[in-house]
């Protein structure tokens, strides 16, 4: 990367990721680091990037995929398998119609006033403009996948391999087109898939009408929650083992307003103990009434229009909003006195996943469709098979609930944006006909006057190819023959039925076998308080920010350590500082050991010490519970054992120890210390570079014979004869002692400086590891000198003491403490704590504050003496102890 080697003096103070993520990437993306190359004989690792919307830009959800994407990508690729992570970017047809119809109505434009081909062109001029800014931001975050590989959901490549498809379905009659019951969102002016549509309670009311007899008789009662829907009701059905209802079967009631006769049906769909028993038919606008009517040749009556408002058919309601619509019927019934009672209700209302706000409204209208049981059985059988693993499993429930209750896919879209369904219709002789190629006249009569289907495909239609299309399919390229199946898919629980589902299916069918390995499912990145970011509730955070304060790896690092698979997990930027203070930490390390080791040094087993043998069998130990994790897929918990490992044993242990023997005229020790302090870190940096990878391969640069990037060096081995079982054991008892001392110097407040003497008790078969560890006790634990017991009656004078694993230690209290002073301090402080404690009882004695202050304010005083007396407390006893000690 740099052609003169730099050196640690020339590395700064501090970590500032803002002077060098930009030109480290650019420098991997020029070098060519993140394509992959095939290699005969050795299985890939491959993950195809869930394309984000052209539309979108990087959220906290995005970020998340990124690294746990990322993390396996880089680990796989220094562990020397050809990897590949394949990235693109998705057409989204709905999302991007409403963006562009958007822009073009401030210019007071309409898709009808341009035209298909007009608006077209702009959806394209968009998508070029805009449609990368996505693909930049994921940069930002550090993403190593292959660019010279990018895909688009419409680019060419793609493009064939949906119509390819598409037209294969229908040739073994899997895709077909018909009148159904569909999901209509007025927003959209489109249909949905059942997927596409959220359910969410809602409180609303049951209305009872009354449908007179058309025979003068008393009719029905009927009980509905759309009463302006009863405008196209074609009949009343009853279960047909309701003797409350046995006459009326067969017989004919008038529907009110619109003073139609409809005929009154058994039939078992009819549940007898809700409502009524007795339910309104309206087949064109509910699935269930459209099955009774083909059951028992209903008329089928549409009352709305594309944009939900009501349609001729609605007669004196034609063009009302259909909740005005509802208001303007009630009242009529209510005039008629066929409104019998209102009750409260609530019931699950189905929502445009696109357009939150708006209702779906059940709709019959003709369009394709994809017959699902053929193709969902295999599917099932894959993941039961285990040739598909969740991780974690129990999000195979889903699958298996979302598939084994699948109904068929409705795949047509009424927009322009988005691949057109390949049919074309003759209008002279009525010929439909589904071509790979545009055909130019009619196969059947040879008339030119052919038409095109107007929809497009819904957008996950090519979404569910995107593993083996973006591969070459249905080209048999040497990608696809190599790549696929793929190794892993990263994504959130929220698209298992939209996405997942879909490619296992279309996998196998167009594949023969199952699109990957393993599904690595995650949670969503919820706020502090656990809420769903929103726009709505304003708690989003722009992860572009948050890199421009803290830099990238801080925040991969924060979205990531500690998170298991499958569960949410909360931003905070606590997470995010702490992570920013752990990379300046690996920094400031980096920079100590760099400043005292400017070449590379062969570690020399002989000449070891017990602390280098301790870090190096640490080190050890740490590789491989990382490299454990990471083939599980357990990142979260790799990143916390990369934290734990740098920061808690070789930055405040290891490189506290080394420290006497770099400044020391041991010319061996030093050396040895200066090896093991380069390889230790060598491999930490290592360990550490599929989390925080700037801040590694920047580091990388200033080390003694170091050559290229880091994130081509091959993943640290462990190696035997740096396994030191014994002798680990033996530094970690000495540092207990060490912790055990600090922890009682800090809680007597005992100055620095101030040396003590210390006697050790050892336990059984500690002797020797107690007495090689003098030098640390007194560099580490501040002690004058160290005495080795043989029985506690030795120890004569009063002390302090703790009890650990390697043995006993005691320090005489009178080293530890100065009573001529130690004793007036502390009765100075507990009479200030008097003064406040008698400050607080006032107020709280006080019935005028108590009763005007807020509860809060009054439990914090509460709280505060509580602890004040505590504290008191326990200064009275300390006192004490000091005065019968001196």
């Amino acid at each position: 990367m740099e052609e003169k080697k730099m050196t640690g003096a020339e590395m700064a103070t501090r970590f500032d990721p803002q002077a060098i993520e930009s030109d480290i990437y650019q420098a991997w993306e020029q070098a060519g680091a993140f394509t992959a190359h095939r290699k005969e004989g050795k299985k890939p690792f491959t993950i195809v990037m869930p394309p984000p919307n052209i539309t979108g830009q990087l959220h906290m959800g995005h970020a998340m995929d990124c690294i746990l994407q990322d993390a396996p990508i880089r680990y796989h690729r220094m562990k020397g398998d050809p990897t590949l992570w394949l990235p693109g970017t998705d057409h989204a047809a709905i999302a991007t119609e409403v963006k562009i119809v958007d822009a073009m109505r401030k210019e007071g434009l309409t898709k009808e006033m341009l035209g298909r081909e007009k608006f077209l062109e702009r959806a394209w001029d968009w998508k070029r403009e805009f449609g990368g800014r996505i693909v930049n931001q994921q940069r930002r975050m550090g993403v190593s996948c292959d660019w010279s590989r990018e895909r688009f959901t419409m680019d060419e490549g793609c493009s064939k391999a949906v119509r390819e498809v598409f037209v294969r379905l229908y040739e073994k009659n899997l895709i077909y087109r018909g009148q159904r019951m569909i999901n209509w969102c007025p927003s959209c002016r489109s249909a949905l898939s059942d997927a596409e549509v959220e359910y969410r309670e809602q409180a609303s009311h049951l209305w009872h009408i009354r449908y007179p007899g058309a025979d003068g008789g008393e009719g029905v009662i009927v009980a509905t929650t759309r009463p302006e829907t009863m405008l196209g009701d074609t009949g009343v059905a009853v279960n047909p083992n309701d003797a409350r209802y046995t006459d009326l079967v067969g017989k004919k009631v008038i529907l009110p307003i619109m003073n139609r006769e409809i005929p009154v049906v058994a039939d078992d769909y009819v549940e007898m103990d809700f409502g009524t028993g007795a339910v309104k038919m309206t087949p064109a606008h509910d699935p269930n009434d459209f099955e009774v009517a083909q059951r028992h040749n209903l008329e089928i009556i549409t009352v709305t229009n594309d944009d939900g408002t009501m349609n001729e058919n609605a007669g004196a309601y034609n063009g009302m909003d259909p909740l005005a619509c509802r208001e303007a019927v009630l009242a009529e019934l209510d005039r008629l006195g066929l409104l019998v009672k209102t009750e409260d209700y609530t019931h699950n209302v189905g929502f445009c996943y696109r357009h939150g706000n708006t209702v779906v409204e059940p709709r019959l209208s003709e369009q394709w469709f994809v017959k699902m049981k053929p193709l969902a059985e295999p599917a099932i059988a894959a993941v039961k098979e285990g040739k598909t693993k969740f991780v974690p499993d129990r999000f195979s429930k889903i699958y298996y609930n979302w598939m084994e209750n699948i109904r068929d896919w409705c795949i047509s879209r009424q927009l322009w944006w988005g691949h057109r369904i390949p049919a074309w219709y003759c209008d002279d002789c009525g010929e439909m006909t589904v071509s790979r190629t545009d055909p130019t006249a009619c196969p059947k009569c040879g008339s030119v006057k052919i038409r095109q289907d107007e929809d497009v495909l819904d957008t996950w239609f090519s979404s569910a190819l995107w593993p083996f299309s973006t591969l070459g399919w249905p080209e048999q390229t040497e990608d696809l023959k190599y790549f696929y199946p793929t190794t892993m898919l990263v994504t959130g629980y929220d698209i298992i039925f939209f996405w997942v589902a879909r490619m296992i299916f279309s996998g196998i069918e167009n594949m023969g076998e199952t699109p990957f390995e393993t599904v690595l499912i995650h949670g969503l990145v919820r706020d502090e308080k656990g809420r769903k970011m929103s726009k709505s509730l304003g708690n989003g955070v722009d992860p572009l920010e948050v890199i421009d304060q803290y830099g990238a790896d801080a925040l991969r690092f924060s979205l990531v350590m500690g998170v298991s698979p499958g569960n949410d997990t909360r931003y905070s930027r606590d997470r995010v500082e702490s992570a920013r203070n752990f990379a300046n930490k690996v920094w400031n390390a980096s920079r100590f050991v760099l400043m005292n080791v400017s070449e590379k040094l062969e570690i020399r087993p002989e000449k070891l010490e017990i602390a280098d043998q301790w870090i190096l069998s640490r080190l050890q130990e740490a590789i491989r519970a990382i490299s454990d994790h990471m083939e599980d897929g357990d990142f979260g918990l790799a990143a916390t054992k990369i934290y734990d490992f740098a920061w808690s044993e070789f930055c405040d242990w290891y490189i506290e120890l080394s420290k006497a023997r770099l400044l020391g005229e041991d010319g061996e020790s030093k050396d040895t210390a200066k090896a093991v302090l380069l390889y230790v870190l060598e491999a930490l940096l290592k360990l550490l570079h599929p989390f925080m990878p700037f801040l590694t391969e920047q580091v990388y640069k200033y080390l003694p014979g170091s050559e290229g990037f880091l994130m081509l060096q091959p993943w640290p081995e462990t190696r035997d004869a740096f396994d030191f079982p014994e002798e680990e054991k033996r530094m970690q008892g000495v540092m207990e002692i060490i912790r055990s001392i600090r922890n009682l110097r800090s809680e007597m407040n005992v100055a620095p400086s101030r040396r003590t003497r210390l006697m050790l008790l050892p336990a059984e078969g500690w002797q020797d590891a107690l007495e090689n560890g003098e030098g640390y006790f007194k560099r580490l634990a501040g002690a004058s000198e160290v005495t080795l017991i043989g029985d506690r009656a030795e120890v004569t004078e009063k002390t302090v003491s703790a009890v650990t694993a390697a043995g006993e230690l005691f320090i005489p209290l009178g080293d530890l403490v100065d009573f001529e002073k130690e004793i007036p301090r502390l009765q100075k402080e507990l009479d200030n704590l008097g003064k406040e404690m008698d400050r607080a009882r006032g107020k709280l004695n006080n019935a005028g504050f108590v009763a005007k202050a807020p509860a809060q304010l009054v439990e914090a005083e509460k709280e505060k003496l509580a602890a004040n007396e505590q504290k008191a407390a326990a200064l009275e006893s300390r006192i004490a102890e000091l005065k019968e000690s001196r």
